[in-house]
């Protein structure tokens, strides 16, 4: 080892007010008083008194002890044991390290190793700067990256939030904050975020996450990564995104999604839908191109609105429109441009409808302009109700009765059973007896088992029996009319997730 190398190792004594030698455990040290400085390249250190220990190259610091690390480093404490050869200082008892301009760090026991300028606290410690204060069971501060780690009990604070996390890593100096184990984040109007993995720059306030959940007043997100501007209060999850309303047994399911906090707006698109879970046969599925969630302090204005190629699904009902609004305080479904709908074998199509939902089941069915209800029987022949509007209430889940307003029409095909005995063979023969077509301005259809039981009609009715011989084709459709069977919907057209993720799914609750 060279001269210069053994000289750059050595510890100097540069002051002492007294000095006296001493032995211990058989080896001799300088006991040292009043304003004792050491020096060891750029590092100097102060203290009221120290034992030097000259040939191991070692000092015991006690009382006011400062050391001074080139132009970036001052540390206090009660007491020190330095070495050095490691260039390691144990520093203990009030010691505060500071980052001259960056962070200060607060901690009762600390490790600083001077050759890698890295240092390590435990027994709890905690790091300040301009924009956080963070506090942990132990942890590490790199000098020459800024950067600190936490583990064990992580606690950050700062004007807008606070978390809680058991490992996190953070730069001091550029204030990004690393997510390295499950962190959360509750802001100061008390929302809670969980974090996985990823950064949040805490001077823009903005992040980038890969695994986490983030949340809004009416749902927790969760996605595979994140964008979050905490200054435009924007937040984006891509990758099988998942909202689970709080209050409301709803589960949203797309690609992508983002939450304007401000408006309070939520949107999720990318093979979109929506699943309102009762049990796991009752659950009403709503799929569409785009979905979004409106929040509002009144609730009759929150709700859940679907956009462009909606589709509708429930084991007792299926429907298709353009557009669609679902109000959960009123538990009502509104159905915009061409929407159809499929219930107990009956097909009802209008310019618009809206569902009045009762106890998860329909309750009352309001259809506005263009409005038909048509049914297939066991002949296919095409029963069909017509008119300009129409109310439909239901039973339990199928159709009790349809009042008609304005231009009413109807067409109801007889069927009648026939037993044939053929040599003793039975046969069961279904034969049309005739049709009966009406007219009028008003009309009541009351329903039986799903199908038309009887008809009145008010105001000036035309009302005909065809028999089957005299029945034209032209007569067999009602004028508009037309059977859109292979619209209807199926499950597998909407979910594009597997079924037990959905009945895994936890609702939460607040």
């Amino acid at each position: 080892m060279s001269m210069g190398t053994m000289a750059q190792r050595r510890v100097r004594l540069k002051h002492a007010d007294d000095l006296a030698g001493s032995i211990r455990n058989g080896e001799r040290f300088d006991r040292l008083i009043g304003n004792v400085v050491f020096i060891q390249n750029t590092t100097t250190i102060n203290c009221d008194s120290a034992h030097f220990f000259k040939a191991q190259n070692k000092i015991d610091a006690f009382g006011r002890v400062h050391i001074i690390d080139g132009d970036s480093v001052d540390v206090v404490s009660n007491a020190l044991t330095y070495d050095g050869n490691k260039k390691i200082a144990y520093l203990r008892k009030n010691v505060v390290f500071t980052k001259l301009g960056i962070a200060t760090l607060y901690t009762d026991f600390l490790d600083y190793d001077r050759q890698i300028n890295k240092a390590r606290y435990f027994n709890g410690g905690k790091l300040v700067d301009t924009t956080n204060v963070l506090t942990s069971k132990k942890g590490y501060y790199d000098v020459r990256t800024n950067l600190a780690a936490f583990k064990t009990d992580v606690v950050g604070v700062n004007p807008d939030y606070t978390m809680t996390s058991d490992t996190l890593q953070y730069n001091s100096k550029t204030k990004v904050i690393y997510f390295k184990d499950e962190t959360t984040i509750t802001d100061k109007q008390g929302s809670i975020a969980v974090y996985k993995s990823g950064f949040y720059d805490t001077r823009i306030k903005l992040s980038s996450l890969n695994q986490g959940e983030i949340e809004s007043v009416e749902y927790k997100i969760k996605g595979n990564e994140y964008f979050i501007d905490d200054v435009k209060k924007f937040y984006k999850a891509k990758g099988s995104v998942v909202m689970t309303s709080k209050e409301d047994n709803l589960l949203i399911f797309g690609d992508d999604s983002f939450y304007d906090k401000k408006t309070g707006i939520s949107k999720v698109y990318g093979n979109a839908y929506v699943a309102q879970v009762d049990d796991q046969l009752d659950t009403l599925f709503i799929g569409a191109d785009t979905l979004v969630s409106i929040e509002n302090i009144d609730p009759h204005k929150k709700r859940l609105l679907a956009y462009n190629h909606v589709k509708i699904f429930r084991k007792d009902f299926q429907g298709v429109a353009d557009s669609l609004a679902y109000i959960g305080v009123d538990s009502t479904i509104f159905f915009y441009t061409a929407p159809v709908l499929w219930t107990s074998g009956n097909q009802m199509t209008s310019d618009s409808i809206r569902i009045r939902l009762k106890n998860k089941n329909i309750d009352r069915l309001f259809m506005v302009g263009n409005s038909f209800v048509a049914s297939r029987d066991s002949l296919g022949n095409f029963n069909q109700i017509k008119g300009r509007n129409m109310t439909t209430d239901f039973k339990g889940k199928a159709i009790n009765n349809v009042l008609v307003e304005g231009n009413a029409e109807s067409i109801y095909h007889i069927l009648e059973e026939k037993i044939l005995d053929l040599d003793s063979i039975k046969a069961k023969l279904i034969i049309t007896m005739g049709m009966n077509k009406m007219i009028c301005s008003k009309m009541k259809i009351i329903f039986k088992d799903g199908k038309v039981n009887t008809a009145n009609a008010y105001v000036k009715p035309d009302a005909r029996f065809i028999p089957p011989h005299e029945i034209k084709e032209a007569d067999r459709l009602l004028k508009g009319f037309t059977w859109k069977e292979e619209r209807r919907p199926t499950h597998d057209e909407i979910v594009k997730r597997s079924g037990n993720e959905i009945r895994d799914k936890k609702i939460v609750k607040d």
